[in-house]
């Protein structure tokens, strides 16, 4: 069995590894070692959680152990998708140089420049860096990348799909051509193999495991789930969340949940701590240093569920991770190997659970199709009855309608109108529909204040009536003016007595005369 000893590297920093409890070399560190101290280009793909970081990190230093760096011009330099990859790689650098005078600068965002500024012109023998920062720095004047020797690109098939192919061709612009070059990830799809093979010169292929495949460590599951109507979708979603991480008890230490949008992500961590779980979201529009505080706390293990966007589902090595649960099928297929990798490391036993929803299934069908087998089905912990239940009244969750209240119950006011006459005569005008020639004999006698209008033949009230109820709305609606005109021409108003002045009764076409 091969040794770190057998593999020529640095006494130092064979010192360190064994001071950090590492004695032998996983099978992507045998195979790239070596090639790499050659001074060859690597090509390196392996399963997430097998050490792809400390294949490039280890043979980097042990050929920087000799030489210094100078102002503004790093001697190596890594490149990493996010800033949480990036500052993971750093931390690999701090463990293996412990004992070499090596310095190092960590380009990310969300960090001050000036402190950065002052690193770079100090000279740094490596310069780790995610691309956008990275271009920063140059453009500024601060940075210049003629005398880099060896260049790393770690998630290199996430680099190159994430929209950073730009960036990663300005980038290799601007060192020199007698660079080594390394590229490491999991996956790796041919038409971006195609990419890769323009930075890379004859590059030693080191494949350990077939591409995309999953850790036989890991236990898979997937929950077929329907929501009982669509705006109910989420409540029900996160309850069945809830109960898959109760139906794994004392199994489950820990956690993490991986959403495909940061809204998800953090509704799905307001949700378990309103329910009384320890949890807090990950993701890139957050602060870094909120970021790093809710990493180094699941890290630290003060933290147990991390619910989290893809930012976290590359590289990330937190070795005792029990579970992770895929609250949504992932929209690339690659993206579920790197999610669910982030448990089950360095041989550990490991669970992924996954909830697949009927929009889902298309992304879910091209998961099983890139890992090449079925992943079992599991039963809803709640039951049949989960998806048809809701937080609505008990009526609702039933399937049976709120009762409506009864019409003779209500107490709601009337409401106003114009004229006060239709309120005090509603009673009598439908009496007055059943019994027209009695509702003539009752009409009110004209005011004496009105000689002029005296004389005109009252208007009856059932006809009146009958308009403003339905028959004339329902030809386009009744005119409020022609109502007021007929309920007033000349008759005196009910309800008011003597004292009403003149005006209120007439009508709207007198008044505007």
């Amino acid at each position: 069995m091969t040794k770190f000893s057998d593999l020529n590297l640095n006494p130092k920093v064979l010192k360190a590894i064994e001071e950090a409890g590492y004695e032998t070399p996983t099978p992507i560190q045998a195979g790239a070692i070596p090639a790499a101290l050659t001074g060859r280009d690597v090509l390196g793909i392996a399963q997430t959680g097998t050490g792809k970081t400390a294949s490039f990190v280890l043979p980097m230093i042990t050929a920087l152990a000799r030489g210094r760096a100078r102002a503004r011009m790093p001697r190596s330099l890594v490149l990493c998708p996010t800033r949480e990859l990036a500052a993971q790689v750093a931390e690999n650098f701090d463990t293996y140089t412990k004992h070499l005078k090596l310095t190092k600068a960590l380009l990310i965002g969300g960090v001050s420049f000036k402190e950065q500024d002052k690193l770079i012109d100090k000279g740094v023998d490596v310069l780790i860096a995610t691309p956008g920062r990275l271009l920063d720095h140059h453009e500024r004047g601060k940075l210049i990348l003629t005398d880099v020797k060896v260049m790393v690109v770690d998630e290199a098939d996430r680099m190159l799909d994430m929209g950073f192919i730009p960036d990663i061709e300005r980038i290799f612009g601007l060192t020199p051509f007698t660079r080594q070059t390394l590229f490491f990830s999991a996956t790796m799809a041919p038409e971006i193999e195609r990419i890769t093979n323009t930075f890379l010169s004859n590059p030693e292929r080191i494949e350990v495991a077939r591409q995309a495949t999953t850790s036989e460590t890991i236990e898979q599951g997937v929950l077929m789930f329907k929501a009982s109507r669509k705006d109910r979708e989420g409540t029900e979603k996160r309850r069945i969340l809830r109960a898959l991480i109760d139906a794994e008890g004392d199994n489950c230490s820990n956690a993490i949940i991986f959403c495909n949008r940061k809204m998800d992500v953090d509704t799905v961590a307001k949700s378990l701590k309103k329910y009384g779980y320890d949890a807090a979201p990950i993701h890139g529009d957050l602060d870094q240093s909120q970021r790093t505080k809710t990493l180094d706390g699941f890290r630290a293990g003060d933290l147990r569920f991390l619910v989290a966007s893809d930012v976290a589902a590359r590289g990330l090595d937190v070795p005792a991770v029990s579970h992770v649960f895929n609250y949504d099928v992932p929209s690339h297929a690659e993206d579920y190997v790197h999610r669910i990798g982030r448990t089950g490391r360095a041989g550990r036993d490991g669970k992924a659970i996954m909830i697949c929803t009927p929009r889902d299934e298309k992304n879910f069908e091209d998961v099983e199709r890139l890992v090449q087998k079925t992943i079992p089905r599991l039963d809803n912990p709640l039951g049949d009855k989960a998806t048809s239940r809701s937080e609505k009244p008990a009526a609702d969750a039933a399937g049976q309608d709120t009762p409506k209240p009864d019409a003779a119950t209500k107490t709601d006011k009337p409401k106003r109108t114009r004229s006060r006459s239709r309120k005090s005569d509603a009673p009598k005008e439908a009496d007055a529909e059943k019994q027209p020639s009695k509702a003539r004999e009752e009409t009110p006698a004209p005011d004496a204040r009105e000689p002029a209008q005296a004389s005109a033949p009252a208007p009856q009230k059932a006809e009146n009536t009958t308009a403003r109820t339905g028959s004339s709305r329902g030809r386009g609606g009744s005119n409020r003016r022609s109502d007021n005109r007929d309920d007033r021409g000349g008759n005196k108003v009910v309800g008011l007595g003597d004292h009403t002045p003149a005006f209120i009764e007439l009508s709207f076409e007198e008044r505007e005369t």
